[in-house]
């Protein structure tokens, strides 16, 4: 007979003191952290404890003694349960102040390397509606809050289309208005559901793996530009050319609509084929005078008029004069090799996605750029003494890396390219502070540029300059 599991304490009158790595919110009980989200420092709660280790736990807030002086209204009516925005109770220059603390902490606490005042973050112009891309899941299993499922509420359906609920893989959270993308994003959603519910259309199981809407992208431009691109489970022709043509009817707007055949296991279309069904097969995106395409596989920044400022801040430190070899390391689609082409005197980008480089190769053709050179695959692979003998050793190395950082491989290949700079781009302050300690022995951090991407969220980039050192010169 299985033992009875001990529920889990309500802590009274706790008060959040700080904020986490994570973004979550902590307070400390009996010398123990306990980690909060959806509150900031000063709130007076009373936490529900979810999870219950010797050295921390993880708690739920049930109900507010006291608000906090810092705390702000939430915009969004989904504050609270949809896993994203977990800031937007937090005035944006407090946001800004706890991420610039994420930058020096983990420069610091991580790196242990001799570090030059940090300027001061670049926040977003934006901190609504910023977002270009969006993907929400159709689900017909319905998450229901912790109110509803106490209040007994019946819905008239359990099909929803919006995001996926944290720790919850097959639970959706039905969305009404998300303030992340411009607004024709939810009205594009909206009437897709309110279709699908009227022609009784099935939303996906994922459990089951069985039912017609999988998911939906939105991909919008600075421009004006909208991608749309629906993704099926399986084919039924009357069906999809139905729904296909009421989005086109009902937003002519739309620059490109597609559409997926996608019956694997997993949400990913990297590896499927993309159908036109009306307008273009991409869109397009300009920063400083140049033209970016956009494919529905294409990785570009997801706040474009913040990536400008990232990518101006990048190039500064560079400080090209026209006459440099330029690395560009997980270029992606060769968004920064373009940018800065025109300031070198040759940009070659590596990049382990295929589609991504031929993109790349047609952004320099789109711009007539005629100095940059793409190469596709494994970075550890590619970037060795054979590749550096070939094309030259470089004067400067641009490496913009996903999150888990650099390979030791790739440090190893920097080193032996040995550049005058190098510029490290990153989305993680954490793995960015471990590879500069790996630099260290060559290369000195002379400048370190933070950068807000993401408004309320914890997410920041981190722009950072090293200069050879004098010795290894």
């Amino acid at each position: 007979m299985a033992k009875n599991k001990k529920p889990h304490p309500i802590l009274e009158n706790i008060t959040i003191t700080d904020i986490a790595a994570e973004g979550k919110a902590i307070a400390k009980v009996n010398d123990i952290v306990v980690f909060v989200p959806f509150v900031v420092p000063g709130d007076v709660v009373d936490l529900q404890v979810t999870r219950k280790k010797s050295h921390f736990m993880e708690a739920r807030p049930i109900f507010f003694h006291q608000y906090s002086e810092k705390r702000i209204e939430a915009v969004c009516e989904h504050f609270g349960i949809c896993g994203g925005c977990k800031w937007q109770i937090l005035p944006y220059p407090e946001q800004l102040r706890y991420k610039q603390q994420q930058v020096v902490d983990n420069l610091t606490r991580i790196g242990k390397i001799e570090l030059p005042a940090i300027t001061p973050i670049l926040g977003s112009a934006k901190t609504e509606f910023y977002r270009n891309k969006l993907e929400y899941t159709f689900s017909n299993k319905r998450w229901r809050t912790f109110e509803e499922m106490a209040e007994e509420k019946q819905f008239d359906t359990m099909n929803a289309v919006g995001f996926h609920i944290p720790g919850q893989f097959d639970k959706v959270l039905d969305i009404n208005k998300c303030w992340l993308q411009e607004d024709v994003s939810n009205q594009i959603r909206n009437e897709i559901r309110s279709y699908a519910l009227q022609h009784e259309l099935t939303f996906f199981d994922l459990r089951n793996q069985e039912g017609f809407l999988r998911t939906l992208m939105i991909r919008t431009t600075s421009t004006g530009e909208l991608m749309v691109i629906v993704i099926l489970f399986y084919e039924d022709k009357e069906a999809q050319d139905a729904l296909l043509q009421h989005i086109a009817d009902k937003f002519p707007q739309i620059t490109s609509l597609l559409y997926v055949i996608n019956s694997k296991a997993n949400d990913t279309i990297t590896d499927q084929e993309i159908l036109v069904y009306k307008g273009a097969e991409c869109i397009y995106e300009e920063m400083e005078g140049l033209k970016f395409k956009i494919g529905p596989k294409s990785f570009y920044q997801t706040n474009s008029e913040q990536a400008y400022e990232l990518y101006k801040v990048t190039r500064n430190f560079a400080q090209l004069t026209g006459n440099e070899l330029v690395y560009d390391l997980y270029t992606g689609t060769g968004t920064i090799a373009n940018f800065v082409a025109h300031q070198a005197k040759q940009v070659i980008g590596i990049e382990y996605v295929p589609e991504a480089i031929e993109d790349a190769v047609i952004n320099s053709k789109l711009n007539n750029i005629d100095n940059t050179l793409f190469y596709a695959g494994d970075m550890k692979d590619i970037l060795n003494a054979a590749f550096i003998e070939k094309h030259g050793k470089p004067d400067v190395i641009i490496t913009d890396p996903p999150r888990m950082g650099m390979h030791g491989d790739v440090i190893d290949a920097i080193l032996l390219a040995s550049p005058a700079r190098i510029v490290y781009v990153s989305c993680n302050p954490a793995t960015q502070a471990r590879d500069l300690s790996l630099l260290d022995a060559n290369y000195k951090v002379i400048k370190v540029q933070p950068v807000d991407m993401f408004p309320h969220t914890h997410h920041v980039e981190n722009v950072v300059l090293l200069e050879k050192r004098e010795f290894n010169q």
